[in-house]
């Protein structure tokens, strides 16, 4: 018999400025799935919002910006350990729907979801510590370009 585990669909930004640098984010080291490490911003869809209002919310409530010029990119899925503030972990199946968008806005203020963050261009991807999902992402999006113009 198979143990059930939570499903969470999550709206993840390429969000790019107009330098062509990526919006990255890290996430603190207590929590999260991949805790500690850098990563896309995005979050959760709630019932009743469509993906791209959803990515909306999570990028002003998590970071305090707008953006625009919303279009898919991928979606990709997989099962993640979760870890929690209270030390627990947790076995999630992740479904990330993936979009290219523009920042209306470049000032970033971040909550409490994120410890850091940082516009970054292509030169500069070694100076972080990537998540997986996250590296799986650049190689899927091919060379350095801003597909969504």
């Amino acid at each position: 018999m198979a143990v059930p585990i939570k499903r969470r669909i999550i709206a993840v930004g390429l969000v790019w400025n107009r330098e062509d640098q990526l919006l990255f984010c890290k996430m603190p080291p207590d929590r999260g799935v991949f805790p500690g490490q850098w990563g896309l911003p995005g979050g959760g869809i709630e019932p009743g919002e469509t993906m791209t209002d959803a990515l909306r919310r999570e990028l002003r409530e998590e970071l305090g910006i707008e953006v625009e010029r919303i279009r898919p990119a991928f979606f990709k899925d997989g099962v993640f350990e979760k870890l929690y503030v209270d030390g627990s972990r947790r076995a999630m199946y992740l479904i990330f729907l993936v979009f290219h968008c523009e920042a209306a806005s470049l000032e970033v203020r971040l909550n409490q979801e994120f410890s850091a963050y940082r516009w970054v261009g292509e030169g500069d991807l070694s100076s972080l510590d990537l998540d997986d999902v996250t590296l799986d992402t650049l190689r899927r999006i091919g060379p350095w370009i801003r597909i969504h113009k």
